[in-house]
């Protein structure tokens, strides 16, 4: 089974997948946003790889109260659930962007390089904290 994740920004969608057991992520790729065709890509994706969940990133303010951007991500899992038929699991991506940042700054990328990856980047670490909540919680990981 192969759980998607989706960092949803205002001109990107970040993507990563998971491996099919379940237990890691890997980034996947940066859909640009333009008009509703980003689902297109998305439907392609989902098909490709026989996704039978997606976790969508929820912004949140360091206070836990739903960032500004909350509500583009909901409509975004809202789409989604409708569309594809697939369960959409809401997870807090606080400071997902800033790790992703960090470690592409460690690695020496150039600027423009960081900017085709980063979105794709902090999708993978959304995924990969759900993917790790879930075990610790000793369920399996959906």
């Amino acid at each position: 089974m192969r759980i998607m994740a989706l960092d949803v920004g205002t001109k990107t969608i970040g993507v990563a997948l998971s491996d099919p057991l379940g237990i890691t992520a890997q980034a996947l790729e940066t859909v640009r946003r333009r008009g509703g065709g980003e689902f297109d890509r998305l439907a392609e994706l989902i098909a490709r790889h026989g996704v039978e969940a997606v976790v969508v990133g929820l912004p949140k303010n360091l206070d836990n109260t739903p960032g500004k951007m909350a509500e583009q991500a909901r409509a975004v899992g809202r789409h989604i659930a409708r569309r594809f038929g697939l369960p959409v699991i809401y997870w807090d991506e606080r400071l997902t962007t800033v790790a992703a940042e960090r470690v592409l700054l460690e690695a020496d990328l150039s600027r423009r390089r960081r900017k085709d990856v980063i979105d794709a980047l902090a999708a993978q670490f959304i995924l990969q904290h759900y993917l790790d909540a879930r075990r610790a919680q000793g369920g399996p990981p959906q």
